[in-house]
């Protein structure tokens, strides 16, 4: 059996190489060996989360996975026929569960299959995009490439037990369109507040703060704040702005030293690409399967953007190109034109 080796340590090293390998190793149903599983982190290797999507994987595609531990820094995957499903898990940590779905969301509806998933664990935790970002921002783009998800969010899930639940359904695509997108033109945003076992005054302050500032720089806003039950005590909030031509969005976790949200609004604010640099790289592996060239704008090629897609070429054979403009940078993807999907 041929297996298609990918380094782990490449880039920006991290848990998104893993995330793209396994993923299109289950679409394209071409088993992949990975070697120094996020080599260039702290505490290296397979964290709660991505043990998470590969059990979940494993049943999704009937794959061969060798017996694998959080912590691994290698492993060996081998795909098969992806089944619709319904099912429960746990994560069993606060690990990122909106990570596990940028995995399961592309197999599932790439495959033409159906998810039925409820899911126990982290909602809205540090290092990944909280389940309000995946339920609009990421939502809205994959909906425009032909890919379609909904969340049901029962219970919030924070640092460090979880304990929150998901609900997931993931419909079959038609076809993975490409998309082409310009420049932001609209001043419209929302902004989510959620909080638990903090002080309601302390949180409608900190969103009032960021309401006023985008009003001053003449953002219509419009904005809800809730207080929900959870584990712990936490709180986030996510700002997005979305049009034809532009989808972006901001959040960030709050942080209970400093009593604010690290969320860097002045970047927001003069963001005039057609992409936030996370979304940027989120869209990468549908473009890449896509019939079509996907066209868009970012403010910066991060280290996770740059990662992705030589990951996504090497396993896909799409080419893309980079060229720098004014006022950032336009990412060009031809896709493969994935038969599977015609």
């Amino acid at each position: 059996m041929d297996f298609l080796e990918i380094d782990g340590s490449f880039g920006e090293g991290g848990g998104q190489i893993v995330r793209t390998a396994i993923t299109l190793s289950c679409i394209l149903n071409k088993p992949i060996i990975i070697k120094n599983i996020r080599q260039n982190r702290k505490n290296p290797g397979l964290k709660p989360q991505h043990f998470t999507a590969l059990k979940i994987l494993k049943k999704i595609c009937n794959a061969n996975l060798d017996q694998i531990k959080i912590g691994d820094t290698s492993m060996k995957f081998i795909p098969s026929n992806v089944q619709s499903l319904d099912l429960k898990e746990n994560v069993g940590t606060a690990g990122s569960i909106s990570l596990i779905f940028q995995v399961l969301i592309p197999v599932v509806a790439i495959c033409k299959k159906k998810l039925k998933l409820t899911i126990i664990g982290g909602t809205n935790v540090l290092w990944s995009p909280t389940i309000d970002y995946s339920q609009i921002v990421l939502r809205e783009v994959y909906a425009r490439m032909g890919i379609y998800f909904s969340i049901k969010i029962i219970k919030r899930g924070y640092y460090p037990k979880g304990g929150g639940i998901i609900e997931l359904e993931v419909s079959p695509a038609e076809k993975i369109n490409p998309i082409i997108l310009d420049k932001r033109k609209t001043k419209n945003t929302k902004i989510i507040g959620t909080f638990s076992k903090l002080p309601a005054e302390l949180i409608n302050n900190q969103i009032d703060h960021i309401r006023r500032k985008l009003i001053e720089k003449d953002f219509t806003v419009e904005f809800q704040v809730r207080e929900e039950s959870t584990l712990d005590s936490g709180a986030s909030v996510m700002i997005s702005s979305i049009d034809n031509d532009s989808i972006i969005g901001i959040d960030s976790i709050f942080n209970n030293k400093t009593k604010k949200f690290d969320i860097d609004l002045d970047k927001f604010i003069q963001n005039k690409v057609s992409l936030d640099e996370h979304l940027a790289d989120m869209i990468v592996l549908p473009a890449s399967l896509a019939n079509g060239i996907t066209i868009f704008q970012v403010e910066n090629i991060s280290k996770h953007l740059e990662t992705n897609l030589f990951v996504a070429s090497k396993i896909t054979g799409c080419k893309y190109g980079i060229g720098k403009l004014k006022d950032g940078y336009e990412v060009r993807i031809e896709g493969i034109s994935y038969s599977s999907i015609k």
